[in-house]
């Protein structure tokens, strides 16, 4: 699969071709003015009939459920996660408020998570999203209903130095190549 260098192949905002997810933070707290700012621009995602499934569980650094919070993620993503400034948990609701199934809901909460990622970005911090983590131990640590799907994990908080991991982590510390326009865009038909 050939990769395309850190350029984009055509024009796009530079907000969204620096976005990556890197691993080394600095441990400074995030204020909730600016957590919450994340939040409301997840807010603002569009969704399937204006459902909104999305939903966010989150525990900052130094508080009463952080600890709950880390000891979802695997050994791997707790070596580097432990020193974010939050953990969220990221939910859909797989239903529409009129009880239908919903085909769109993990869709429509991936759109929320990007925007989120977006407005860390623009706020100064990173955010790193993971599947690195027990989906049954959150839906009953973290007490959420069936009607809603366990998503992702996040970790929020300030980059910090490559130096700071682990040798193997230092190694993977950068931003990550795309596949080609032509690998992934099909016109008519997918071949």
């Amino acid at each position: 699969m050939e990769k395309t260098p850190r350029e984009p192949e055509y024009p796009i905002d530079d907000r969204i071709l620096h976005r990556w997810s890197p691993r080394s933070f600095t441990q400074e707290p995030i204020s909730d003015e600016q957590l919450f700012s994340l939040f409301e621009a997840a807010k603002w995602a569009p969704s399937s009939y204006n459902n909104q499934p999305w939903r966010f569980i989150y525990a900052k650094k130094n508080t009463p459920f952080w600890n709950d919070f880390l000891s979802l993620l695997i050994d791997f993503n707790k070596e580097w996660a432990q020193k974010a400034a939050a953990l969220i948990v990221i939910i859909s609701k797989k239903t529409f408020d009129n009880g239908n199934f919903s085909k769109t809901h993990s869709f429509d909460t991936g759109a929320a998570w990007q925007n989120l990622a977006l407005q860390a970005g623009s706020l100064g911090f990173v955010a790193h999203g993971m599947e690195g983590f027990d989906y049954e131990k959150a839906k009953t640590k973290l007490r959420i209903p069936d009607e809603f799907q366990v998503e992702a994990m996040v970790a929020i908080g300030k980059q910090g130095p490559k130096e700071q991991l682990s040798v193997a982590l230092q190694k993977r510390e950068q931003p990550s190549l795309r596949r080609l326009l032509q690998q992934t865009v099909f016109e008519g038909k997918f071949t």
